[in-house]
């Protein structure tokens, strides 16, 4: 199919952008693309690729802009239950530590979804990632870690895994065994430490053999009354030791040093990093390790400070934005509204934000070879928006700007012919 007369066609060609080279969209005025086998065939103008394509089956796009699917690279997007209660607990004054020491967060999330079945984990997640979808976002990394068990940690990685076989979306699978301490090892972190180690990791290692699985991400929360940097550092050469790829969850709140840690052990990428030293920046800079900033965390718990994109980016640092999706903190599905944020508190761009939410996202997990721009041979992923401008994305936030989604040359229309008035 060519599908052409775009008012601009974004392709974000040229591989992942670093430092203040953030921003280089590939704007094509008038542009086309054409798909093949699920694959993008060509890009070009219009009248270039209609005197090329002559006797392809075209589509008309109408002036609108179309651009690459988002790559939302750090979600929690399964678990069983809510966190509604926890919300109004903040509004009155409650810190999220404080909410954690009174057994809340994270823990109260593992005691409802360990309750739960796989097939119960897989109907509560399903309209998560379909609203996701429809908002344009095509490829998601989706954490474990709301089981801090070895039996319900697999069975997180067997609901997502059957979930990215059942939807369009692609799905990136990350074990975040180390995402909180469990109840049962109160105030014995190393103790749990040790079992994430000894057991969880070999048992995840040896499902992903049984079932003929890619080696999901192993990721770790490295910040006080998680997991210290010592800890962190155990429980990741201890996964690379296996052949796991990793992440690390770094300086939300205080500043142990996790992000140098991720730069050091070659990590895909450290993410949030609020309180991130200028130190830690620099060894950032220096590595491949893309930094991820989550703007939508801090506007979840009414923070003031947000991932500081401006020193990143004149260090030469790789940066992404993610969502975070999770039930606590930012239960938000939408990259859009991810962007918005990004432009208002990170003081980025819409084109800065736009190449963060796609091809810097696609290489946080190691996938810029195959989705994040809309190049020849890269998988058809690519969002039709009914904007004229893509300056839209970042100025308007609240509505969903997506009218039509494809994912792997297949579309799946959002607006289409929907009138009730």
């Amino acid at each position: 199919m060519l599908i052409h007369s775009a008012s601009q066609l974004l392709t974000l060609a040229g591989g992942p952008q670093r430092g203040l080279e953030l921003g280089q969209l590939g704007l094509i005025e008038d542009g086309a693309v054409v798909v093949r086998e699920g694959k993008i065939a060509a890009t070009g103008t219009t009248l270039q690729l209609q005197a090329a394509y002559s006797d392809e089956e075209s589509f008309n796009a109408e002036g609108r802009v179309i651009m690459p699917g988002f790559v939302d690279p750090h979600t929690h997007a399964l678990w069983a239950g809510n966190r509604a209660a926890e919300f109004e607990m903040r509004l009155q004054g409650k810190t999220y530590l404080e909410i954690m020491a009174a057994g809340g967060g994270i823990v109260s999330t593992v005691r409802a979804t360990r309750a739960a079945s796989l097939e119960e984990l897989k109907a509560e997640t399903l309209p998560r990632l379909r609203n996701a979808f429809v908002h344009g976002t095509t490829t998601m990394e989706a954490k474990s870690g709301y089981g801090l068990d070895t039996e319900t940690e697999l069975r997180m990685l067997e609901a997502l895994l059957e979930l990215g076989k059942e939807t369009p979306l692609d799905l990136a699978l990350t074990f975040l065994g180390a995402h909180a301490i469990p109840e049962e090892y109160k105030g014995n972190s190393q103790g749990y430490t040790d079992l994430v180690c000894a057991e969880m990791l070999p048992a995840v290692h040896a499902w992903c053999k049984q079932t003929d699985t890619t080696l999901p991400f192993v990721d770790v929360f490295c910040e006080t009354g998680a997991f210290s940097l010592a800890q962190s550092r155990q429980i990741l050469e201890t996964a690379q030791g296996l052949g796991f790829p990793l992440k690390v969850h770094a300086d939300e709140f205080d500043n142990l040093g996790g992000s140098s840690l991720a730069a050091e052990l070659g990590a895909a990428s450290a993410d949030h990093l609020v309180v991130t030293s200028l130190k830690d920046i620099a060894a950032l800079a220096a590595s491949d390790t893309v930094a991820v900033g989550l703007p939508c965390t801090p506007f979840g718990l009414a923070e003031q400070e947000y991932t500081p994109a401006k020193e990143i980016l004149e260090a030469d640092g790789l940066l992404a934005i993610a969502t975070d999706f999770n039930p606590g903190t930012a239960w938000c599905e939408n990259m859009q509204f991810a962007i918005a944020l990004a432009c208002r508190y990170m003081k980025l761009t819409p084109a800065q934000a736009i190449a963060a939410a796609t091809i810097n996202a696609a290489a946080a997990i190691q996938r810029e070879q195959q989705v994040g721009s809309l190049e020849p041979g890269k998988q058809a992923d690519l969002l039709l928006l009914d904007v004229p401008d893509y300056r839209h994305l970042g100025y308007r936030f609240g509505s969903n700007l997506v009218r039509t989604v494809m994912k792997k040359g297949q579309f799946y229309p959002v607006k289409e012919n929907y009138a009730p008035f």
